[in-house]
């Protein structure tokens, strides 16, 4: 029995490795839409986990019109963990404000990847007896967009 346990144990990390090398890492570049209907694209991510790319917003506050926006991020590196996580800031285009997301890169049960995020959406005000009202805060569920779709 002692010598069986060496090759038992060989036959569990073959049957078991081929599953931990099959799961799929979810990969942040790309174009994605949000539940409300915003389209962002996000470029390669470089070696350091820094990236850009743009955002297309289905909803605002302001009376302006809506424009494409750039972001900036950064990306953990995750030592090949496959769900990173990442925080990007938006610099909108049409408005005196920015909003700040961070996220996780999940792949659910299906193989789909999904991209939770919590975000902080920072207005100007004219004064600061206007802070109190300056800062929303949300939440965004975004999922990868077919690449024949167009922003």
């Amino acid at each position: 029995m002692v010598q069986a346990t060496p090759f038992l144990l060989m036959l569990s990390l073959a049957l078991v490795a081929p599953g931990f090398s099959a799961r799929k890492q979810c990969v942040l570049s790309g174009r994605w839409v949000n539940d409300l209907g915003s389209n962002m694209t996000i470029g390669a991510v470089n070696g350091k986990g820094e990236f850009t790319g743009s955002y297309h917003t289905a909803v605002t506050a302001t009376r302006n019109e809506i424009q494409l926006s750039p972001l900036q991020g950064s990306q953990h590196r995750t030592n090949n963990k496959g769900q990173p996580t990442f925080g990007f800031t938006v610099n909108w285009s049409f408005s005196d404000s920015v909003t700040v997301f961070t996220g996780q890169c999940f792949v659910d049960e299906n193989g789909k990847e999904v991209l939770k995020t919590m975000w902080l959406l920072r207005s100007r005000v004219d004064n600061i007896n206007d802070d109190w009202k300056a800062t929303r805060v949300g939440i965004n569920i975004f999922t990868r967009l077919p690449s024949s779709q167009k922003e």
